[in-house]
This record gives C-alpha cells, sequence and structure tokens, in this order.
C-alpha cells in the first residue's frame, strides 16, 4: 500500500572476514594538520571493525567510539588530511566529519522546535469562556473514563489521546506485560518520575550520548556537566522530550497521576540524543543495536538524524565533504535498522513536523544546522534523498491530528511512509470555537522536576512559578509529599508514542514467551496487526485541505482511500481493537 524507501545494501551478517589494510605510498599521503574533530568511518560489507580501526590508526586517528554490528566507528583527527588518507584503505566505505550537533543553542536544555510548544508560548490566562469550555471538555472525559473503563489515573481525564485511541477501554483486557520492553531512543528518560519509576528498568537501561559542554568552535551545546565524565545517569532527561514520550507509553497506572497507553510493560531507556535535543549518528547507531542486543521489543524514535533533514546522495548544492557526510549516515542508519529489525524489534517513527508529503519534499532551507549559518537551499530528490529514521527500513511511520480528529497542520503526510495516525495534539484545532489554541488540545504527559526548574517554571521548592506557568504546568502531590510535574506539548514526536504503547499491547498479547521470561513477535505481524486493527478514517471533503489561520504552505492534499490514504495511512490506532481482534490479522 505504500513505499518503504530501502537501501541496495549488501545482507548481513557483515564484517565476518578480515580484509588487509592497504598503506598508500608516505609521498601520497596527504598533510595532518588543523585541530582535532571528530570522524564517522563506515567499513564496507564483509569488512570487519577492527580492520578499520586499524586503517583509522594508520592515517593518523585515535578510535573514540565504535560499533562492532554495522561496521561504524567514530575517530578523532586533525581536520585536514585525515579522510583523504583513511578514505584510499582497503575496507573502508565512507569517511566523513562527524557533525556533532544539529544546532548550537545558548543554553542548556534548549527547547524543541516552536511546534511542539506552541500551547505554552503564552504567559496569559485564558479568557473565562474558553476555561469554562475546556473545563466542561475536561468534565465529560472523566465522567466517560469513569463509566466505561477500569484503571485510570486522576490526571487520565485530560488525556484526550488515551481515550481517542481506545486504550482506557482496552485496560479490561490487558494493560500490558511487565516482560515486554519498550525502548526511549530519545533525550533520556526521568526513571525517578512518580509515574515513570514502577516501570522503568534500571538494569537494562544506558546512556549513548555523552554530553558536550561546548564544541571545538566554541559554540556552547549542552552547557555545563552536571555529572563526573560528562555522562548522564541512565535513569536522568536534561531535556524532557524523553520523559514526555515515555509517559504517553507506559506511565503507570496506579492511582496517581497519570497513566500511559500501555501501563503495564517496562520503559527502558536508550538515550541516543545530547541535553540539547540533537541526534547524531554514533549514538543514535549504538542504541538501535544495543535494542536490539538487549533484547527489547519495541522502539520508539520521535527524531530525524542531525544535521540533515534529507539525507542525499550527491545533492549539487552541497559540497564533496557534505555529500559524503550524508551517504554515510543514509548507509549506518540502514544498517542499524536492518541489525534491530532482525533481532525482532519493532520500530515506531514520528513523521515528522515539517508540514510536507514526505513523497513530494519541499525544498530543504535548514540543512546543514551545524555549524551556524550553513544551512542553504537544495532541492529535494525524492529518489536519492531520505529523512532517517522515517524513511529507513522496516519504520512504522506515524503521523498526527487533534482532538477533532482532523490532521494536524504540522503533520507530515503522505502514501509512501505513512502506516497509521496517532494522537500527537493540534493546538489550532476546532477553530473559531471556544476550544480554539487551548493548551487541553496538546498531549500532557510526564516533565522532569530537573527540567522544570531549569525552564523557570517551578522554584527549588517545587511551587509553580507566576506568571503564567500554571498554563504550562502541572503538579501533583503523593500521600508522602512527593512532587510530580507534567507539560503539555504537541507534534508527530507525541503521536509516535500512542502507536507504540499500543505495539506493546499486542506484543504482550500476542508474544511468544519463553521459559526465560522473553518475549518475541515478529515486526511485520506487530505492523499487521495495528494496521488492520486501526479505525479506517477516509479522506476529508474536499480533499484539499487549507488551514484557515496557515498560510499557503501548510494546505495539504489526502490521495488514497479509506482503507489507506497520506493523512491517517491505514487508520487512527485503536488499542482495544488491536487486542480485540489482532489475531485475525496474525
Amino acid at each position: 500500500m505504500r513505499r518503504k524507501t530501502v537501501l541496495a545494501i549488501a545482507a548481513l551478517p557483515l564484517f565476518a572476514t578480515l580484509t588487509a589494510v592497504t598503506a598508500p605510498a608516505a609521498s601520497a599521503l596527504p598533510r595532518l594538520q588543523g585541530k582535532s574533530v571528530d570522524y564517522n568511518v563506515l567499513a564496507a560489507p564483509g569488512t570487519s571493525v577492527e580492520t578499520i580501526e586499524a586503517a583509522a590508526r594508520a592515517a593518523g586517528g585515535r578510535v573514540v567510539d565504535r560499533n562492532a554490528a554495522i561496521g561504524l566507528i567514530t575517530v578523532a583527527a586533525p581536520e585536514q588530511g585525515f579522510t583523504e588518507r583513511v578514505s584510499k584503505a582497503r575496507g573502508v566505505s565512507a569517511a566523513a566529519k562527524a557533525r556533532a550537533v544539529g544546532h548550537a543553542p545558548k543554553t542548556k536544555s534548549a527547547p524543541k522546535p516552536d511546534v511542539e510548544k506552541e500551547a505554552t508560548k503564552s504567559a496569559s490566562s485564558p479568557s473565562p469562556a474558553l476555561q469554562k469550555a475546556a473545563e466542561a471538555k475536561q468534565d465529560k472525559a472523566q465522567s466517560r473514563s469513569a463509566a466505561q473503563s477500569v484503571g485510570m489515573d486522576p490526571l487520565d481525564s485530560n488525556l484526550w489521546g488515551l481515550t481517542s485511541i481506545r486504550a482506557d477501554l482496552a485496560r479490561d483486557h490487558t494493560i500490558g506485560d511487565k516482560r515486554v520492553k519498550v525502548g526511549i531512543l530519545d533525550t533520556g528518560v526521568d526513571g525517578k518520575h512518580p509515574d515513570i519509576a514502577p516501570n522503568f528498568d534500571r538494569a537494562l537501561s544506558r546512556n549513548f550520548a555523552k554530553d558536550i559542554p561546548m564544541d571545538e568552535l566554541g559554540q556552547v551545546v549542552d552547557g555545563p556537566c552536571e555529572f563526573r565524565g560528562c555522562v548522564d545517569p541512565s535513569d536522568w532527561d536534561d531535556n524532557g522530550h524523553g520523559t514526555h514520550v515515555a509517559g504517553t507509553i507506559a506511565a503507570a497506572a496506579d492511582g496517581f497521576g497519570l497513566s500511559g497507553v500501555a501501563p503495564g510493560v517496562s520503559i527502558v531507556n536508550i538515550r541516543g540524543a545530547q541535553d540539547s535535543g540533537s541526534f547524531f549518528l554514533q549514538p543514535v547507531v549504538n542504541a538501535m543495536t544495543y535494542a536490539g542486543d538487549a533484547g527489547l521489543d519495541v522502539v520508539n524514535m520521535s527524531f530525524f538524524v542531525d544535521p540533515w533533514l534529507y539525507n542525499c546522495d550527491n545533492n549539487p548544492a552541497d559540497t564533496p565533504e557534505q555529500q559524503a557526510e550524508q551517504r554515510t549516515i543514509k548507509a549506518a542508519i540502514s544498517r542499524a535498522m536492518d541489525y534491530a529489525y532482525r533481532k525482532g524489534v519493532t520500530q515506531v517513527v514520528s513523521l515528522g513536523n515539517q508540514h510536507s508529503d514526505l513523497g513530494a519534499p519541499q525544498p530543504d532551507n535548514s540543512s546543514p544546522n551545524y555549524p551556524a549559518n550553513t544551512a542553504h537551499p537544495r532541492t529535494i530528490d525524492n529518489a536519492s534523498c531520505l529523512s532517517l529514521p522515517i524513511e529507513g527500513p522496516h519504520s512504522i511511520g506515524v503521523a498526527s491530528y487533534g482532538p477533532s480528529g482532523m490532521k494536524a497542520d504540522y503533520s507530515n503526510w503522505g502514501t509512501e511512509q505513512i502506516s497509521v495516525s496517532a494522537p500527537g495534539g493540534y493546538f489550532r484545532d476546532y477553530f473559531g470555537t471556544p476550544w480554539y489554541q487551548t493548551r487541553e488540545n496538546t498531549i500532557l504527559s510526564a516533565y522532569p522536576r530537573n527540567v522544570a526548574f531549569a525552564a523557570g517554571h517551578i522554584d527549588a521548592a517545587g511551587n509553580i512559578l507566576p506568571p503564567g506557568a500554571a498554563l504550562k504546568v502541572m503538579r501533583e502531590v503523593k500521600p508522602d509529599g512527593t512532587l510530580a510535574f507534567y507539560q503539555w506539548l504537541q507534534g508527530t514526536s507525541m503521536a509516535s508514542p500512542h502507536a507504540a504503547g499500543v505495539a506493546a499491547l499486542i506484543v504482550s498479547k500476542f508474544g511468544n514467551y519463553d521459559a526465560r521470561g522473553g518475549v518475541l513477535l515478529n515486526p511485520d505481524r506487530v505492523e499487521r496487526v495495528m494496521q488492520g486493527t486501526a479505525t479506517k478514517t477516509p479522506c476529508p471533503t474536499p480533499r484539499v485541505l487549507d488551514y484557515p489561520d496557515r498560510d499557503e504552505t501548510y494546505t495539504a492534499t489526502c490521495l488514497g482511500g479509506p482503507e489507506f490514504n497520506g493523512f491517517y495511512g491505514a487508520g487512527q490506532v485503536d488499542a482495544l481493537q488491536a487486542i480485540v481482534s489482532g489475531a485475525d490479522y496474525l
């Protein structure tokens, strides 16, 4: 029903044989000079990682990170001459500078793109009419939940997304199995948050990203390190994005705070991003392959790999060095996703917030987003340019809709990469009504206390600070005095975890359990159940959707029929239907 773009890369297992490093004559080698920077070096199929490590050392570099599963290493070397040297070695498929950051924020815990926090931009209180309408909507949702389901938490009345996909009703059948492991490949997870701690698997959680206080250009990246060695603990999140995602998937249903789509499964932090919210190649690849090695069942990926929104083979607007960098990213991410898939990992990916048809990409004016002021206009060739990981192999792509069911204005769409749709929030939903531009149109989930304090939303004692912070943050207090905080966000980053939670319920219900506590369900079967049980949602009438409060770049055309189309894919995910009739699609 759709085209999945898969790179033509030799089937693994790779690196079964060693290939000798052939060194060029000394007179032919370029001179190494300049400050030390990081490079990514990728092995050719059939070449061991040890071989390219030897080649990197012979070319004057120092290996600082490695991934033997796909043959990718990070090397520190002088900024001039290294790539020319190492690229001549036999067995090296690609070598390019590692763009260590996707953007250069001035302060730690930089905000995510404006689309995600649009609902919290205003510091003023809503008008009485808006507040009354929002409260009425919450009361209605709360009474419906109380009448129709069990095991709901106090703040669940705010979670229209939970009821939209009937996860509240699915809870009468299953809350998910603790043996099912869901990886959060993101900015980290606050494993001490009261809603997350009961389901947090600290033993399996890992942090693959090292904080970068300042890069080689003198730009602040993550700011001062809080922990020795600049590596945050595996239960820490200095950004908030990953914790929000984790809460939507599997916040515990324990009578406090709020609960997730699959409140009985386990959360595993496989952090691959910087505190600043940047995702770069080596940590992301390491997290992906670890997911397979650790036996994770589902991984949520709500990001694209920096610094390129689209990675193109030979875009004429890019330099040869930039082209090599993009080819390296394409090959490495594709190998890592193939590896995780073969290990049984279901990979759920956000479709993106660029309000673009991924099958007919708009010109890209944002890449590369590092170094600063180097972005340039690029025409994107759909056949050779990929946004990753959404356009990588085996991805389940998730688009976003608002509480009315309308495709969110920011959400990407298109029949090529979409699989399903899910609640992602839409601040501007219900245009022309009192519900327009209310925070309740977005998604509420867990918020790390340390991030809320750094953002100025609370004081050191945990009190919500005026003016207007109460519009952005909610607080709950446990009987023992423990505080928990929550924030409102929107985006396909919020839609994807709704679908990932449904995937976890599917694995819980239909997976094969072994004597050692492992669970296995082929990712293709998970996707078939998710698509087959989704609520079929036709294109709007008319098919061309003009958003009255947006310019013409947001106009979207829906192609396809009720069974599958570019706005909703196979439909809106349905947790209850997946559990009740999922066996029909296995």
